[in-house]
This record gives C-alpha cells, structure tokens and sequence, in this order.
C-alpha cells in the first residue's frame, strides 16, 4: 500500500499595483500543495508548516493545527513599498527595496521551493498575456544559497530553490532584498497614435498600452522532507537533484 508523501503546504502570495492612472494593493491567497501517490514515506502531518516572511514580519503562513484543521495567516505582499498616506505613486524606473524570505515554520528538517510569477491584469481582474511580463523586473538574489531553475523558467515564471537544509524555525536568506522590484521605463513609452481628419484640422490621439493595467506578482512557497531528499523532491517536484553526502544540501542535475 502506497503511503502519501506530505509536501509542506504552499504559501501563496499575491501583489498588484495600478500603473499609470495611480496605484493599488492586490489581493493575497493561499494554498495547500498536492500529495504525491508515487513515493512512499512516513511523515507526520503535524510537522508541516511553511511561511513567508517580507522584511521580518509574517506576511503568509499554513501551519498543521491537527484535525484536519490549519492554522493561517495572511496580508498582502508589498503593502508598504509605496507612501500611500501621502499620495506617493508607483514610480516607472525606481527600484524598490523589499526583502523577502521563506521560514520552516514546522518541526522537521526541509528542502524549500519558490515559484514567482508575473502577469499584467485589467481592471476587471483578467489576465493579459500581450501584455510584456519582462517589463515587471524582480532582482532575484542568487549567491546566497538561492538557485534559479532555468529549465523551467520563462519570462512570466522563475522557480527557484534554496538549496541549503532548512531547519524549523530557520529562515532563508533574502529571495528579493535591495532594489527588489521595479517597471520598466519602456512602459510608458508603449503608445499608439491615431489621427482622426476634421473639419478644423487633423486630431492626434495617443493611447498608452498599458493605461490602466496593474502588475500582478505572486510569491508560492512549498517544501519537502530532507529524509530520502532525492526521491522526495522527485515525485514532489518532478525534478532531479543531487544530495550531498550530509545531506544538507542540493544541486539541480
């Protein structure tokens, strides 16, 4: 009989700012991540926890309470970038300080996976896919432990591993820190112009493509079990590693 593998739950964290016709804060979720029928394990359930955490303070968290019931919390990511008391704007070109990191909030040793994703969304809420993710620049810290995974990366998705063993109640270092976030300039110069013949002359109309549009960012943290790391990561991740003899560390293949 085939025992399930708990993956640490995933956090998940969304931001969203108005560009161009002012700036808002989005909205935040989180989730609980699959179970993997493929590997067979025995973990106690009330070991999990996983948390997100932006410049020291607990911005999301999913922790086993027992019973079937989980303990959360949650806000939303990047509430305090801009000076909203005072009117202050989202910026085109600024870089924006924001340090965020992923704490084992459980009682077992584990191996942690981030997932960030971009997207560009109307005012209704729908995702835009013509619009440009890259133009949403993240500066991901990665020589302090951090991996991208490029294989599995695009322009609107980065997965990223931490490749050091993170004990319970151990925090990474910073995914996202100095000059964390910024829009590129380039989005205000996406325009189109049309011109409209009258009887007093011709009439220029300019429209900016991303007029309107906010930028969605979403932050996903999950983890898995140190013990029999390879296989774990495999059927969890779908991924191959190499463990360390001591097993404190990994390597993507």
């Amino acid at each position: 009989m085939k025992k399930k593998i708990p993956v640490l739950p995933t956090v998940l964290l969304s931001a969203a700012a108005l560009l161009l016709a002012g700036s808002t804060i989005g909205s935040t979720r989180a989730a609980l991540t699959y179970f993997s029928e493929n590997y067979s394990a025995s973990v106690n359930i009330s070991q999990i926890g996983v948390s997100i955490e932006e410049n020291g303070e607990t911005v999301s968290s999913r922790d086993y309470a027992g019973n079937d019931q989980w303990n959360e919390t949650s806000t939303s990511l990047f509430s305090n970038l801009l000076d909203t008391e005072n009117g202050e704007k989202l910026a085109l070109g600024k870089k924006y300080d924001d340090s965020i990191t992923v704490t084992n909030s459980g009682s077992i040793d584990t191996f942690v996976r981030v997932i960030v994703t971009k997207s560009w969304q109307d005012r209704e809420g729908n995702k835009d896919t013509s619009l440009d993710p890259d133009f949403i620049q993240l500066n991901f810290l990665t020589e302090n432990g951090w991996q991208i995974d490029e294989s599995a990366s695009t322009p609107e998705r980065t997965v990223l591993y931490y490749t050091n063993l993170l004990a319970p109640g151990e925090s990474t270092p910073e995914l996202l820190g100095q000059d964390a976030l910024s829009i590129d300039n380039a989005v205000g110069a996406k325009v189109t112009q049309t011109e409209t013949k009258t009887d007093e002359g011709t009439v220029i109309t300019t429209e900016y493509a991303y007029d309107g549009y906010s930028f969605h960012v979403e932050v996903e943290a999950d983890a898995v079990q140190t013990h029999n790391a390879a296989d774990a990561i495999k059927s969890a991740w779908g991924v191959d590693v190499n463990v360390s003899e001591d097993g404190n560390s990994i390597s993507l293949r």
